[in-house]
This record gives structure tokens, C-alpha cells and sequence, in this order.
């Protein structure tokens, strides 16, 4: 390819092309990620011992983390798994795959914005990586940037403010690709693709482009402040010693940015919840029980995610009243999940289950997230919350919700749509091996962090033995270190399967898993969308097709209905004509 040609194509409309840019960009920051997990592992291990292969990058303590260089690894680790690797994977990469393709639109509602959203992403991941060159280092005030700490007069390196604008470019990013999904849905969905008949994951994706349109903007005001205190001496969030003529309030920021922190759980797992959703009806050979009431569940939780925030509070001096308020309606909002696991469970009751890896991931991603869920209810009331606040038990739930759960729900995507995406079939028994893997070794790590906080280890500390209540721990945490590398190495096994599928994979099969959905069946232009996605094991079908699903746009031969195996559309909401 020639050079001009190679530049145009990095600004491409195409959002199937957009997807693989996030799709590679995602990987690079998750790789970056996971290796500064393994130095946190290593330090929680061995404190203060060097880590093998890292003395030319610090070799002033001969490759050992000092406590500022450990500060700086775990808020970058946060930073870029969050910000540039899971979020941008589900949306950015899934998202602009599946969403036109499965709602029978070939573009998106705004073509421009979808590269425009990238390169604002990858603007922000390139101020991340310079970060870690920068004099003083990068980020190290944690991944929340709490002020006062995240303020100049306590983390006065550049790396901190260049961080601070890349969470901006990477908010613009997120920003601008929700706003183009909303539309998407609600303008560009295909003649007869009413909102009964979305696929689940389309569902789940809207709503987390809802809530990123709705509260992304939170993060931006926050962050945009907080980098004027920083740049241009303002005190929005500076208070005490450090402020002059009065200062602001740190914690307005706290306020703000979890207001924007606790919808972003939401908006990761409701695109997952989506996928589950189908691939739980897909994989058992079923119409997905209740799927009216998955998608209301999804939309209650939509709703309410935006007024349970301060339950991350409660120990910043809350109003007793408030923080009463705040525990009802966090726990309130586990009502509407337990909804969606008794119809995922009911879709599997007397399926014909076949264990494909989108299916073995998406059930690690059910049973991943109902522990993160379990014990997270602790966490939603103000009683056990005080206690549990500080520790790593806040560490081990955040990761099996946040992390681990939209971790596999991106795999189970990645092995669902990789035969559309790239023409070729990924090996199906490396695939497994790869899901099986990691959710055995997610459990464990994070159900090490989980004891290890309920014996009282604190977050954060660089070397929690230090403490005598605390040495008793050691053990348990070289444990769960193994297992995290165990988790890290098991990756190796995805990576061998994607160079071999790409080098010299088989090409995918035009409908490798039988479903009916718009993407897989290539329905033509002007196709009428005449049911739900989940029309399985109908008998009309089965008796006239031979098989046992029907594509959403496919006309049967004797002209008759299939009957719709989902529910009418939502109530008050008119579905496309």
C-alpha cells in the first residue's frame, strides 16, 4: 500500500474499520495494563524486592518498585484498563461492529464522528504512553485523580497533567461515539426492526451510549476544572493550607466524579448483559425467556444508575439522611438484575446447551459478575461499608464487576463476531481453553484480594506486612500473585490463536453458529425485518427450512408467520416503519 493510500485509510467512515482501530488500540493499552497488574502482584509478593527483567528500566533501585514508582504503576493501571482498554474494546471495536450490521443499517447515524471519536482516543492513549518518559514520572494519584493529591502543589509532574488531558481526549472520544449509537438506534434501524425485535446486546449498547451521553459530560466538567487548577491556578478543589483567599472544595470533585464513576459500571456491563442475553438464547437453541422484561431490566438499571452514586461516600462525612437514601436505592438497584439472571437461567432451563466459547463466556461472565454483585450488596450498605471501605475488598469486588465480568463479555463477543469480522474461525478448543482459564484464575485472583480485605489489609499500601496484623497476609497474596500470572501467561494462549487464525486460519463458515440475527444472514438492501432475533427451534420453521433458526428478514416459503417468540414492543415507544 502506498503511503497516501495508508494515511487515507486511517480516517475511514467505514465503522466496521473504525472497530478493528479500537479493536487494536484496546489490545496495546490492555497489554500495557495487564503488565503493570503483574509488577502490582509482584510487589504485593515480594515487597521491595526487584523484579526480574526491570532493572534497565529503573535502575537506580536495580529494578525494585520504590513507593513513588509503585504509586504511579497502580494509577496507571486503573487508568488505562478503564479509560483506554475494556471501555474502548466493548464500544469502540464491538459497538461500531455489530450495532449498524445488527439493526440492518450500513452506516452510522453521523459517518465522521465514529473517526473523529478514534483518533480523539488515540490522541489520549499517545499522552498516556508519553506520560511514562516524562521527568518525575507519570499519574500517581490513583485512578479517581482525587484533589487535593492530583492538584500541582502534590503531584507536580507533567506526566499528571498530561494524564489529565488524555482522560479529556478519551472523554470526547466516549462522548462522541454514545452520541452516534443513540442516533444510530433510534434513526437507522432497518423497515421492520421495531424495539421489540433488537437483538439483546443492540439493547444494551443503547443504554450504555445513553448513560456515556448523559454523564460523560460530568467527567469532563470535573476533569476540565481540575486541570485549570493545575495550569492555571484556579482552586476549584483546593482548600486548607494549600489554597489562598479561601480555596474551593475537594470534595465537589468526589461528588462529581462519581457521578460520572458509578454509571461507568453500567455503562460497561450493560452491553455484556446484552450479549449474555443472546448468547444464552443462541447457544441453548431457545427464544430468550422474558425478553421484554430483560430489556426493562436493563432500562430500570439505566435509570437508577445515576442515583445510587454516593453510596462511594459514605465515609466522607455524609448526612445521615443521605447516606440512608443513597443504601436504598444502591440495593434497590440489584432488584432488576436478579431479573435478568432468573431469565438467563430460565433460557437454559431444558435447552440443548452447546458450549461454544462465546457460550463458556458468557456464562464465566454471569457467574464472574453475580460474585462481583454478591459482594458488592456489603458495599451498598452504610454498616458494613465503614469497615470494608478502605480494604481490598472493595479491590476484589470493583475487579470482578468492572473487570473480570467485561473482560470475558468482550471475549465472548471477539469469539462470536470474529468469523464476520475477519473471514476466518478462530480455533474453537485454544478459544476455550483460553475462557476456561481465565475465569478459574479471576476467581481466584480477586477472590484473594476479597479475603485479604476481610482480614483488613488496606488498599494502596506498598507494603502492607509492615503492619503486624497485617504479616499473617503474606502467604495468602504470594498466592493469589501466582494465579494472577498464571491469568497473565493463559492470555498467551488467545495471542497464539489470533497470529495462527490470521496467518493462516481456515476461512469462517457464512453462518458458523446458526442464528438469525442481521448481521449473519446478509439480508440485502431494502429487507423487511419480519421478527425477533431469537427464532429458534420453531416447528414451522423447522418442518419448511430443515433447520432449526430463520434469518430476521427471511420470508419462510409458504408465506406463513413465524410466530414472534419475543414480546411486542415496548409500550409508548413506536418501533421503526
Amino acid at each position: 500500500m502506498k503511503a497516501g493510500a495508508f494515511l487515507r485509510s486511517l480516517w475511514t467512515t467505514d465503522p466496521q474499520r473504525v472497530a478493528r482501530q479500537y479493536l487494536w488500540g484496546g489490545f496495546l493499552f490492555l497489554l500495557v495494563g495487564g503488565l503493570l497488574a503483574m509488577l502490582i502482584r509482584f510487589q504485593w509478593a515480594w515487597p521491595g524486592q526487584p523484579v526480574p527483567g526491570l532493572g534497565w528500566v529503573l535502575p537506580e533501585s536495580k529494578g525494585a518498585l520504590t513507593p513513588p514508582t509503585y504509586t504511579a504503576v497502580f494509577t496507571m493501571h486503573g487508568l488505562l484498563m478503564i479509560f483506554f482498554a475494556v471501555t474502548p474494546l466493548l464500544f469502540g471495536a464491538l459497538g461500531h461492529f455489530v450495532l449498524p450490521l445488527a439493526i440492518g443499517s450500513k452506516q452510522m447515524a453521523f459517518p465522521r464522528l465514529s473517526p473523529f471519536g478514534f483518533w480523539a482516543y488515540a490522541v489520549g492513549g499517545a499522552l498516556m504512553l508519553v506520560s511514562f518518559v516524562v521527568r518525575l514520572g507519570p499519574a500517581s494519584a490513583g485512578w479517581t485523580s482525587y484533589p487535593p493529591l492530583a492538584t500541582s502543589a502534590f503531584t507536580p509532574s507533567l506526566g499528571q497533567t498530561l494524564v489529565t488531558v488524555a482522560v479529556l481526549c478519551v472523554g470526547v472520544s466516549a462522548f462522541l461515539y454514545g452520541l452516534n449509537f443513540v442516533v444510530t438506534v433510534v434513526r437507522c434501524r432497518a423497515p421492520g426492526m421495531t424495539w421489540g425485535r433488537m437483538p439483546l446486546v443492540v439493547w444494551g449498547l443503547f443504554y450504555g451510549a445513553v448513560l456515556n451521553v448523559l454523564f460523560v459530560p460530568v467527567l469532563a466538567a470535573a476533569t476540565g476544572l481540575l486541570l485549570l487548577d493545575r495550569v492555571a491556578g484556579t482552586q476549584f478543589f483546593i482548600a486548607g493550607a494549600a489554597a489562598v483567599g479561601g480555596g474551593g472544595d475537594p470534595v465537589v470533585y468526589q461528588h462529581l466524579f462519581w457521578l460520572f464513576g458509578h454509571p461507568e459500571v453500567y455503562i460497561l456491563i450493560l452491553p455484556a448483559w446484552g450479549m449474555v442475553g443472546d448468547f444464552v438464547a443462541f447457544f441453548s437453541r431457545k427464544p430468550a425467556h422474558g425478553y421484554r422484561m430483560t430489556a426493562g431490566a436493563m432500562g430500570a438499571v439505566t435509570a437508577l444508575s445515576g442515583a445510587v452514586y454516593a453510596h462511594h461516600l459514605f465515609t466522607s462525612g455524609m448526612a445521615p439522611v443521605l447516606g440512608r437514601t443513597f443504601m436504598v436505592l444502591t440495593l434497590l438497584i440489584s432488584l432488576p438484575a436478579q431479573v435478568m439472571f432468573l431469565n438467563w437461567l430460565m433460557t437454559l432451563w431444558r435447552g440443548s446447551v452447546r458450549l461454544t466459547s462465546p457460550m463458556l463466556a458468557a456464562l464465566a461472565t454471569m457467574i464472574v459478575f453475580g460474585l462481583g454483585g454478591i459482594t458488592g450488596l456489603a458495599l451498598g450498605a452504610v454498616a458494613t461499608d465503614v469497615p470494608l471501605h478502605g480494604t481490598m475488598w472493595v479491590v476484589g469486588h470493583f475487579h470482578l464487576t468492572m473487570g473480570a465480568a467485561s473482560f470475558l463479555a468482550v471475549f465472548a463477543g471477539l469469539y462470536f463476531w470474529f468469523p464476520r469480522m475477519y473471514g476466518r474461525a478462530l480455533d474453537e478448543r485454544l478459544a476455550k481453553v483460553h475462557v476456561v482459564l481465565s475465569a478459574v484464575l479471576f476467581i481466584a485472583v480477586f477472590g484473594g484480594q476479597l479475603v485479604a480485605g476481610y482480614a483488613g489489609q488496606l488498599r494502596r499500601l506498598y507494603d502492607p506486612y509492615q503492619y503486624a496484623f497485617l504479616s499473617h497476609l503474606l502467604t495468602l497474596n504470594r498466592w493469589t500473585s501466582w494465579a494472577a500470572f498464571a491469568l497473565g501467561a493463559a492470555q498467551l494462549v488467545f495471542v497464539v490463536n489470533l497470529a495462527r487464525t490470521l496467518g493462516w486460519g481456515r476461512a469462517a463458515e457464512p453462518n458458523p453458529w446458526r442464528v438469525g440475527t442481521l448481521e449473519w444472514t446478509d439480508a440485502g438492501p431494502g429487507a423487511v425485518v419480519l421478527r425477533g432475533p431469537h427464532a429458534l427451534s420453531q416447528p414451522e420453521v423447522q418442518e419448511q427450512l430443515g433447520r432449526d433458526w430463520v434469518g430476521q428478514a427471511e420470508p419462510l416459503p409458504s408465506g406463513a408467520a413465524v410466530p414472534e417468540p419475543v414480546a411486542a414492543p415496548v409500550p409508548g415507544v413506536e418501533g421503526a416503519v
